[in-house]
């Protein structure tokens, strides 16, 4: 989106940052977890490491930029490991995703805070811990200018108060 041609005064932004001209300001990063639901673990078992995914499937989430499925991301002995598996459903949506997680239709990964409720009623289970994949950088952007208008400043003001605290510096 050209947010100066949509008249779009900012936006935050989930993701490692292109070059773009605009002015940022990081706001945070988001934990990732990987999970799946307790049916599909009973039924396909639970993976020890990323190098034990032989038989399992996953939800697959799409990029926004490439429309392809986005790999399973883990970290191991400091590098990031990529696991493609096969995926029944391709979801653009994080609700989506864990729907399809409680129904068992393979393990997802998504942001801690997003499958909370399901992890604490035990309608998910986080796997792989130790492996736990990257985070996801939050930003806030808005076009360059020397001073943004006093209701852009206000708003990251805000967002950086709300969201902020629910963040690790990453």
């Amino acid at each position: 989106m050209d947010l100066i041609r949509e008249g779009v005064d900012c936006v935050i932004r989930a993701g490692e940052l292109p070059d773009s001209g605009m002015i940022a300001r990081r706001l945070g990063v988001i934990e990732e977890i990987t999970c799946a639901s307790p049916d599909y673990l009973a039924s396909h078992g639970v993976p020890s490491s990323p190098h034990d995914m032989e038989g399992h499937e996953m939800i697959a989430f799409m990029s926004s930029r490439t429309g392809q499925a986005l790999p399973l991301e883990f970290t191991t002995d400091g590098s990031i490991v990529e696991v493609m598996l096969p995926a029944p459903l391709l979801v653009s949506a994080a609700d989506t995703s864990a729907a399809a997680a409680r129904l068992g239709l393979g393990i997802v990964q998504a942001p801690r805070y997003r499958f909370a409720e399901d992890l604490a009623s035990g309608a998910l289970v986080e796997i792989m811990a130790d492996f736990a994949p990257t985070g996801t950088p939050i930003s806030i952007l808005h076009p360059s200018a020397r001073q943004p208008p006093p209701r852009v400043r206000l708003f990251i003001d805000w967002a950086v108060e709300t969201l902020a605290p629910q963040m690790s510096d990453g």
